[in-house]
């Protein structure tokens, strides 16, 4: 009878222990998966608040952009009435602000500059000869093509990206050049002479310019997508 009960004794410790061990293995499981729940839950509030910190900013700008809209709005409205622009205007029917916008393009159209002096700064001066006129295209934004719509010649440019230079030697009376200069003053765009020189021809003079024009590259206001991690 005592051996019967060490073997009843040894059975019920060997249950005993099994029961304990799938009680820890099953409390091990369910322990794990909390944790990797409790990990993804952190993680998923985290990233949430990083999202709406990001909205919050961008409801902060679009805020103070419709804020802003108002003064922009009054001050063009202020520039329209300006009689300097008014007076400055290309056409009727333009708007005064055509003026500034004329003043400094948005983008780098040596062409367009070379047939403005050349038909307008430059034409219709009396005893005035063009000797020769150069416009340089603005590296790395300009490219020389095929087609060309002014006499000005084209060559690599290695100024800043905001101006553009050119250069144009010029043959007449004083009178000539000094209403070349005047024109020059008295143009709506800003040109910066750096180097001018003057040689006696007989009765006449040639004058040598170079110069600068400016333009100021549009900026683009969009909406973007950003990818939040």
């Amino acid at each position: 009878m005592q051996k019967d009960a060490a073997i009843r004794k040894r059975t019920q410790i060997s249950k005993a222990s099994r029961t304990m061990f799938l009680w820890v293995a099953v409390i091990s499981v369910v322990f794990g998966i909390a944790l990797v729940c409790s990990i993804f839950l952190i993680q998923k509030i985290v990233f949430n608040e990083k999202v709406l910190a990001e909205k919050n900013k961008t409801v902060a700008v679009l805020t103070q952009n419709n804020a802003n809209i108002t003064d922009l709005e009054g001050n063009i409205r202020a520039l329209d009435t300006n009689q300097d622009l008014i007076n400055a205007k290309v056409s009727s029917d333009d708007q005064a602000v055509q003026v500034i916008l004329d003043a400094l393009p948005s983008d780098a159209n040596s062409l367009a500059l070379g047939a403005s002096l050349q038909n307008k700064l430059l034409a219709g001066i009396p005893n005035l000869t063009i000797v020769s006129l150069q416009v340089d295209p603005v590296a790395g934004v300009e490219s020389l093509g095929n087609d060309t719509t002014t006499q000005a010649s084209v060559t690599p440019s290695t100024t800043d990206a905001s101006q553009i230079t050119f250069r144009f030697s010029v043959s007449g009376d004083d009178a000539a050049l000094k209403t070349v200069l005047q024109n020059l003053e008295k143009s709506i765009r800003t040109i910066n002479i750096s180097s001018l020189k003057i040689e006696s021809q007989g009765a006449n003079r040639l004058m040598t310019v170079e110069a600068s024009a400016y333009y100021q590259p549009a900026r683009v206001v969009q909406l973007t997508d950003k990818v939040v991690k």
